[in-house]
């Protein structure tokens, strides 16, 4: 069973994120494995692995970017275990830019502005991508979301970077 049927949502994109957590709730409760611990060895196992499939789908389903790559692997585009090089030279190139800007703003007295005016224009960069993505998804463009998913993967590494950046500032003041 896939995770849109487990939760009873339509295999979108665009979700309910309050009918997932609502739904989310209610098989935990069903099938919490603190419910079966009177029940025969086999039954236990099998509400643990039902409890274990439930968080993996909320989970996925929850985070926009996971949500994407399960639904591209749907579709035979497994990112998440791929060693597939981008192809999109200028894309890399912008990367690094963007990384040795990053690295630099540490140092930098204005720092805080720094880190904030980069900050947002990563958030903007993060808002176009994923809008492409989503209609790319929802186009079944799969090959050119899977290009955009990978791409949003490094966005998304980059702003962990800028939060724990963040918190070193916010540390040596």
């Amino acid at each position: 069973m896939d995770y849109f049927t487990l939760f009873g949502l339509p295999a979108r994109y665009a979700i309910d994120c309050e009918q997932l957590a609502t739904r989310y709730q209610e098989l935990q409760r069903q099938f919490h494995p603190d419910r079966f611990a009177n029940q025969p060895e086999r039954d236990k196992t099998l509400a643990l692995q039902q409890a274990a499939t439930i968080n993996d789908g909320y989970q996925t389903l929850k985070h926009p970017l996971k949500r994407a790559e399960y639904m591209l692997s749907q579709q035979g585009f497994d990112l998440s275990n791929e060693q597939h090089t981008m192809q999109d030279t200028v894309f890399l190139m912008q990367q690094l830019e963007l990384r040795e800007e990053l690295e630099a703003i540490e140092h930098r007295v204005d720092s805080e502005t720094a880190l904030n005016d980069f900050s947002s224009r990563l958030h903007t960069m993060i808002k176009t991508r994923s809008e492409q993505m989503e209609q790319q998804i929802n186009a079944a463009e799969w090959s050119i979301a899977a290009d955009t998913v990978r791409k949003l993967r490094f966005l998304d590494k980059l702003q962990q970077q800028v939060e724990q950046l963040e918190e070193r500032l916010l540390d040596d003041f």
